[in-house]
């Protein structure tokens, strides 16, 4: 076995990822504290060629050194935008027929190895504050709470690294 060589990848340039059929998940980004955090849900979201994330609150945007750091460029490919307020987008998307799933621990929360996406309507996670969590307002008006299942004394996962296990499940699931 040997390591594959970046020319054997069969990469996507940014065209082709911008003109490639996307996966329908949206990530929402609510209130994150760190850029190198965000960076790193960029690069998750082009590896899955996720459809778009939304920065909300107070999560920095494009160009920041920091979220580059992490990002490795995919701020390019993936398509972006900023939301002041995370509520407000998420009655906007409700309103276009995007199921809402705040990636939460929760009362009444589905553990993510037993939800099911709809293969056929569009899912939007929302990743909370590495501190507060997602916003209780926004808890409320999402269809639902997705816990992904955990067995140590901390049950906390980085923001990042929750987003690229829930996206690759989803992206799965829907696959």
């Amino acid at each position: 076995m040997r390591k594959l060589k970046n020319s054997e990848l069969n990469r996507k340039s940014v065209t082709e990822f911008k003109s490639a059929t996307k996966t329908p998940i949206i990530v929402i980004l609510d209130n994150i504290r760190s850029s190198n955090n965000v960076g790193s849900v960029f690069r998750s979201s082009d590896a899955f060629l996720i459809e778009k994330v939304y920065l909300c609150g107070i999560t920095a945007t494009p160009p920041n050194k920091d979220i580059q750091r992490t990002a490795l460029g995919s701020t390019d490919s993936v398509e972006w935008e900023y939301k002041k307020d995370t509520l407000s987008l998420i009655k906007q998307l409700q309103a276009e027929g995007v199921y809402i799933a705040s990636i939460e621990q929760a009362e009444n929360a589905v553990m993510l190895d037993n939800f099911t996406p709809n293969k056929d309507q569009k899912i939007a996670i929302v990743m909370g504050n590495e501190v507060k969590g997602v916003q209780q307002d926004v808890v409320t008006a999402s269809n639902t709470c997705i816990e992904i299942p955990q067995l140590g004394t901390k049950h906390s996962l980085n923001i990042s690294v929750t987003c690229g296990v829930v996206l690759w499940d989803l992206l799965n699931k829907i696959n």
